[in-house]
């Protein structure tokens, strides 16, 4: 069943604009949403087809409800917009922490809240964290205690939600992300955790799963990690 939209919260950006891309290149209807319109326009124009923008900031949840008042009925949700932050205890920044924290809990919550009354019962919600959950990395100190509040979200979501079907997806370190480029310390630890001490995926390897995830049906409160 496709009735009703796609919307991609961070989808002018890395993952979630890949999956906006291959829904696009569907011949779906595409709404991707980011901080910044102009980027968004951009970027809408450039996956195409029926592709739409909307411009929100996550980490400023009270603003979020109106922003989505346009968007019609939605047949996939895909959570995806991320807050960058490299967060040590010893030098430890508490606005870039709380920022991250508001937007993966609240803001995510916040968008499911705003399009609840256009979710049915085939719909489903996928929401990106980050394998830093369970393979911390130097830096990693919000991003890994974020992302088991995402498990969370999920397993709570499922349990108010069914029979709408709500999945996360904890993808590693995507070595190909400009974010990564020249992070020796953060890239060389990674792989030396690695059972083969070989790179991290590249943007296509959780891409695949992210595209597969929300139409399979039998899959409900999985948390996979690819």
């Amino acid at each position: 069943m496709t009735d009703g939209a796609v919307v991609v919260v961070g989808g002018t950006a890395g993952l979630g604009k890949e999956v906006a891309r291959s829904y696009a290149l569907a011949d779906r209807e595409v709404v991707i949403t980011g901080r910044d319109p102009t980027r968004g326009s951009t970027v809408a124009s450039e996956l195409g087809g029926k592709t739409t923008e909307l411009a929100f900031d996550l980490s400023k949840p009270k603003e979020i409800a109106p922003a989505l008042e346009g968007v019609g009925d939605v047949s996939r949700l895909v959570l995806a917009g991320v807050h960058r932050d490299l967060n040590t205890m010893r030098d430890y920044d508490i606005d870039e922490a709380i920022a991250l924290v508001t937007l993966k809990l609240v803001g995510y919550t916040a968008v499911v809240h705003a399009l609840l009354d256009r979710l049915h019962d085939d719909s489903s919600i996928l929401i990106f964290g980050g394998l830093a959950k369970e393979r911390p990395y130097p830096g990693s100190m919000t991003v890994t205690t974020i992302n088991h509040g995402v498990d969370g979200l999920v397993r709570s979501l499922t349990a108010e939600l069914k029979p709408i079907r709500v999945n996360a997806l904890h993808p590693g370190i995507v070595e190909d992300s400009p974010f990564w480029a020249g992070k020796t310390e953060a890239l060389d630890a990674h792989r030396n955790r690695t059972t083969t001490g070989r790179r991290g995926p590249h943007a296509r390897e959780p891409l695949d799963r992210g595209r597969r995830v929300p139409g399979r049906r039998g899959l409900v409160d999985a948390v996979l990690t690819p």
